[in-house]
């Protein structure tokens, strides 16, 4: 069973939201559920910041033993803080994907956006838990 704390949001690719002190900026992650089905993690290709990205947007990818991934900006917004720490742990992600292994800050354009996301009891169907 995949950890989906209730108090973050989610999008159906699997990214989460979650809020922080400044409420126009959120930090973004692939989730529990997501981190499990891609396996080992062991490159994540992530923006800049100052990048600027649309909702659905690509704005990465994530490499593991399996497969590569792209990463969906679940809000439009522009990137205010990269997690540099993956260049050298990128199985932070698997290990801690809420924490030490978020992938980045986004500074939110339009915080209606995030009407549209899902609840954890939504996501926790969306995945079939």
């Amino acid at each position: 069973m995949s950890n989906v704390p209730a108090d973050l949001l989610y999008t159906t690719d699997h990214e989460y939201v979650m809020k922080t002190s400044d409420p126009a900026i959120v930090q973004v992650g692939i989730t529990d559920y997501a981190q499990g089905e891609l396996g080992d993690v062991v490159f994540v290709n992530l923006p800049t910041k100052g990048d600027k990205f649309g909702a659905h947007a690509v704005f990465g990818t994530i490499e593991a033993v399996k497969a590569v991934s792209e990463l969906y900006s679940p809000l439009a917004g522009e990137v205010i803080e990269v997690n540099g720490a993956l260049d050298a742990n990128p199985a932070a992600v698997n290990t801690d994907p809420y924490g030490e292994g978020y992938l980045v800050k986004i500074r939110v354009t339009d915080a209606g956006e995030m009407g549209s996301l899902l609840s954890a009891e939504a996501y926790k169907k969306h995945i079939g838990e």
